[in-house]
């Protein structure tokens, strides 16, 4: 009988802080976390264990030429069950894919556990 999986997220933002606190929670929550700081290398680690991830976490404003809203996107089309949620301090403009969630900076940690339960879960 093989060791089941620890479930793992994707932490996408380009502020190391905000990297460090998501990325903490999350391993509180038991999950593996992978960092990114665009939406460029989090594509690469979809290609490569994006059937594996229990959950994504994005920023809208990232490193890079791709924002968190077009990442996610993508994510979505490629992996319509997962869980995806965006922050942003920003006001929401544009549409996100179906099923996402938004999460108004500044979030509470609580609200992240949260969403990673709810991942967990599912």
């Amino acid at each position: 009988m093989g060791q089941a999986l620890t479930p793992t997220a994707l932490v996408v933002e380009d502020d190391l802080m905000q990297r460090a606190l998501v990325s903490m929670l999350l391993e509180e929550s038991d999950m593996r976390v992978v960092q990114c700081e665009s939406a460029e290398a989090a594509l690469a680690v979809l290609d490569q264990i994006g059937s594996r991830l229990a959950m994504i976490f994005t920023d809208v404003e990232l490193a890079g030429d791709m924002d968190g809203i077009e990442f996610a996107h993508q994510a979505r089309e490629r992996f319509p069950e997962l869980r995806i949620v965006v922050t942003s301090g920003a006001p929401r403009v544009r549409r996100l894919p179906d099923g996402t969630k938004f999460m108004a900076k500044p979030w509470v940690p609580l609200d992240v556990l949260r969403e990673a339960q709810h991942a967990l879960r599912h």
